[in-house]
């Protein structure tokens, strides 16, 4: 069990390892589009399904609340939190109409959007991120393996090419928390 636990904590260090060392600049890239909407007045709109929704939480209550010190508040907001909307969305409409009708309902020009999906191929994420592009809506993706077909619509792909669900999502929630890290000493250095 104890050399179990060294190899899944090895390769997830490797899986990181390999994408920081590859893909540093776009992650610094995608900071800096984020930023720029931030700075402009607009907010960050994220998204995505299961794990990926956890992560959207995660990073907007990040940038919402405070990341290493206290700061004013950076405009954030997880389509994933609402069950009224999500349900209402999903009985109504379908799956599909989660995020893209949020993301028509609530961004505007200026605005950046983070689409999470480990597969690149979610289609309610793929409908959400082609209605922010529609509303001159910059977009990042964080994926994985390929990058699957959203790599191929955003501004910013992040794709941490691994087959591991896990491994990607490890990997997916330290780029967000650099993210956070980046836009919160910017926007206020301690």
């Amino acid at each position: 069990m104890i050399e179990r636990v060294r190899r899944i904590a090895a390769e997830s260090l490797e899986t990181k390892r390999s994408f920081f060392d590859s893909h540093a600049g776009e992650v610094a890239r995608a900071a800096e589009l984020l930023l720029e909407a931030i700075k402009s007045g607009g907010k960050i709109l994220i998204f995505g399904n299961g794990g990926s929704a956890a992560d959207a939480q995660h990073i907007a209550a990040e940038l919402v609340n405070r990341l290493n010190y206290d700061r004013p508040p950076i405009a954030a907001i997880a389509l994933t939190t609402d069950t009224s909307i999500l349900t209402s969305i999903g009985n109504d409409s379908t799956y599909e109409e989660l995020f893209d009708r949020q993301v028509r309902a609530l961004g505007r020009p200026g605005d950046a959007v983070i689409a999470i999906s480990t597969s690149g191929n979610s289609p309610n994420v793929l409908r959400a991120v082609e209605a922010a592009r529609r509303i001159s809506i910059k977009t990042v993706a964080l994926t994985g393996r390929t990058g699957g077909a959203l790599a191929a619509i955003v501004d910013v792909p992040l794709i941490v090419e691994a087959q591991s669900t896990q491994r990607i999502q490890e990997t997916h929630i330290t780029i967000g928390h650099i993210l956070c890290e980046l836009i919160e000493g910017e926007l206020y250095p301690a």
